[in-house]
């Protein structure tokens, strides 16, 4: 995508700003003040996903959405960056130059997986981290090693992401989208449509397709201390609620909240439904704890209860 060609007509464009932090060039979103939430898109998406859930959000915090590397306007500096611990050890490189640290972290599918190495990456745990769907599991069977193999073969090719631009079509990309289990309004489809029809985002995404492996995080799961909470669509055809489930049940401190008339895409498809969903369970754990009778002011305030925006 460039910025100079579909920046003016982008969903929040007006808090849209770009940040070189090696190896990669980042655009992010920023907008409201309070404690900091950081909005991390799935694969193949960006930040328009949020273009809803953003505003809500900002009312009450301050809101930074992020296009992963090689996707919507972030450029990608090098391939070799692009597995989840890679990507989220860059991502806290960039939030220590940019931002104040992140009170808590929101992932939808694969952004989800991102999110929790983020957690362990930054060098103060967040609050919680809520995952939408969240991808967090490998491949089974054939699918665990044909998947990767294809997705490495066509980012290595530099004719495949041409071929695939042809072929995003109105009624291909409504066939995808449905696929998900999800429905989407001619603004959502038109936005997925643009990001489809453009060379270096499809590129961007069968790269981190190609270096995509979840047996770490898996492993993990059982040491994953930070609290979370997975926002599960009943009608997620991409992430199927039995695996998320699965997943949060090897986690010490994660729940989950369902959705039974939503997709993968629910965040998209509800947005006021996923933002009172965030705020409402990310917001008790940044109160402040009650004062101590005769307690000085101020003592027992948590750190990541007064964190203003920058400027």
């Amino acid at each position: 995508m460039d910025w100079a060609r579909d920046g003016s007509g982008w969903p929040n464009a007006a808090q849209s700003r770009f940040v070189d932090c090696p190896p990669h060039r980042w655009h992010l979103q920023d907008a409201g003040t309070g404690p900091l939430v950081v909005l991390l898109h799935g694969a193949g998406a960006s930040v328009h996903s949020w273009r809803r859930v953003l505003p809500l959000l900002a009312g009450r915090f301050r809101v930074v959405a992020v296009d992963l590397p090689g996707q919507g306007f972030s450029r990608c500096g090098s391939r070799s960056r692009l597995t989840p611990e890679a990507i989220a050890a860059d991502l806290a490189r960039l939030l220590a130059a940019e931002v104040p640290a992140p009170a808590a972290l929101v992932g939808h599918s694969a952004g989800a997986a991102v999110a929790l190495r983020l957690a362990a990456a930054l060098p103060e745990p967040p609050a919680g981290v809520v995952g939408i769907n969240p991808a967090l599991a490998a491949f089974r069977g054939v699918a665990g090693w044909l998947f990767p193999v294809l997705a490495r073969a066509m980012a290595l090719n530099p004719l495949t992401a041409p071929f695939l631009v042809r072929g995003a079509g109105p009624e291909t990309v409504r066939g995808i989208i449905e696929s998900t289990g999800s429905r989407l309004d001619a603004e959502g489809l038109g936005l997925y449509r643009r990001l489809m029809a453009d060379r270096a985002h499809v590129g961007g995404t069968l790269a981190m397709m190609a270096a995509w492996r979840l047996e770490r995080l898996a492993a993990d799961l059982p040491r994953i201390a930070v609290p979370a909470l997975f926002l599960v669509g009943g009608r997620d055809r991409a992430v199927p609620p039995a695996t998320v489930a699965a997943a949060a049940a090897r986690m010490p401190q994660a729940e989950l909240k369902g959705f039974p008339d939503l997709g993968h895409l629910l965040h998209e498809e509800a947005p006021a439904v996923a933002a009172a969903a965030i705020a409402d369970w990310i917001g008790p754990r940044l109160a402040p704890p009650a004062q101590p009778a005769g307690a000085p002011p101020g003592q027992g305030q948590p750190r990541l209860s007064s964190v203003g925006r920058r400027g």
